[in-house]
């Protein structure tokens, strides 16, 4: 402040003060002399005001993001990806606003290898997504979902690379790592349902002499579909995750539809539970019910056009 405004704002002062002592009104004094201890309290509160706002204001980017997944919107999901960049620099949440970045490009992803999109862009939002989730687990080691988060993006990294050329030590990098983050989970947590929905898929790759199988992965997703059922919910206001039981029935609807014995009435009815939680699923409503009601309507044809003997 300039030694010119120091003059003046005393001079002010001193008329108001003047002005209150001719009308004899102490309240009006008080309340003027207060008023720049209020102000300056306003002042110390602010960094508390501004973290909650940031943190209100992430919370609904983090909402648009499950939407944008569940519809499919690659772009939005970009697009949010990079909303959330500047909060990322907010310590009080920083390991969550990691985490919720590198969701959206590994949804983002997940989303694309169904659209067919360009591999080496599927693998740079993957690669994008695990240092994300890695970082935050770097900076919050008991948080959990990033390292769940992270495991899935290592074995899509791994199925796209694999694809490309199957002897890459890039793969057998890959695969070793998860392996080592794979049974790391295991131990620390087993009843964690987004693990379970990321652990599924691993199970039906591996050969029931190995311990997997698919009877093995359909196991594990209706335990986690199990555990996320008896859960508490998740305050609104929380940036931890608490999604998985759409994706759970999801993933029991394609495993029911895909088995080597298909059960169809159990792959449309789980499809259409995860409907009910989520009616705007672009893959469920547009992708997999349309494969699961074609597969029924084949089936009921074979059967009507099978013998019958009485």
């Amino acid at each position: 402040m300039q030694r010119a405004d120091i003059d003046w704002g005393v001079k002010n002062m001193t008329i108001r003060i003047t002005a209150i002592q001719q009308s004899n009104s102490l309240p009006a004094l008080a309340g003027m002399i207060l008023m720049p201890v209020l102000l300056s309290c306003g002042v110390m509160a602010s960094p508390s005001s501004a973290n909650e706002s940031a943190r209100a204001e992430v919370v609904g980017i983090v909402a648009q993001i499950q939407r944008a997944d569940y519809e499919g919107d690659r772009a939005a999901l970009k697009r949010l990806h990079e909303q959330l960049a500047p909060f990322a620099k907010n310590q009080k949440f920083e390991s969550r606003v990691l985490y919720w970045q590198g969701f959206a490009l590994w949804r983002r992803a997940i989303n694309g290898f169904n659209d067919k999109a360009d591999a080496t862009e599927l693998q740079g939002d993957l690669q994008t997504a695990l240092d994300e989730f890695d970082e935050a687990t770097r900076i919050d080691r008991a948080f959990v979902d990033a390292r769940v988060g992270a495991l899935s993006c290592i074995g899509l990294l791994a199925y796209s690379v694999r694809h490309e050329d199957i002897p890459s030590p890039k793969t057998t990098e890959l695969r070793a790592r998860i392996r080592a983050l794979w049974k790391e989970l295991e131990a620390e947590a087993p009843d964690n349902p987004r693990f379970l929905w990321v652990e599924g898929p691993i199970f039906w790759n591996i050969p029931p002499q190995q311990g997997g199988g698919q009877p093995k992965a359909i196991e594990t997703y209706e335990k986690g579909l199990k555990l996320i059922r008896t859960q508490k919910a998740v305050a609104g206001s929380s940036l931890d995750p608490s999604w998985g039981a759409p994706e759970l029935l999801m993933s029991l609807a394609w495993s029911k539809l895909n088995q080597t014995t298909p059960e169809i009435s159990a792959a449309e009815q789980n499809a259409d539970s995860a409907l009910n939680l989520v009616p705007y699923w672009h893959y469920v409503r547009d992708i997999l019910l349309p494969q699961i009601r074609e597969a029924k309507r084949k089936t009921e044809l074979e059967n009507a056009n099978s013998p019958h003997f009485y």
